[in-house]
């Protein structure tokens, strides 16, 4: 299993599934990252959080806690 945190810069990735308890999974899908989606990662910072996405045409910042319970595949 391969999570959006050990996505490397540069790479493009698609959501498998969503781990995660209600409130912040469903936190996460209100930032429209759904299944199937795909993410490209834009840059990540110096201490490697935030990590700055691109998803669904607009750029996004997420935790490194976040993107821990994003499961991808690609790339």
């Amino acid at each position: 299993m391969k999570t959006l945190k050990e996505v490397k810069v540069g790479q493009t990735v698609k959501v498998v599934k969503l781990h995660g308890e209600g409130a912040v999974k469903r936190r996460i899908m209100d930032m429209g990252i759904t299944k199937g989606v795909e993410i490209y990662v834009r840059k990540v910072a110096p201490l490697g959080d935030p990590v700055e996405v691109t998803v669904r045409g607009y750029e996004l910042s997420l935790r490194k806690n976040d993107a821990q319970m994003i499961e991808v595949e690609g790339e």
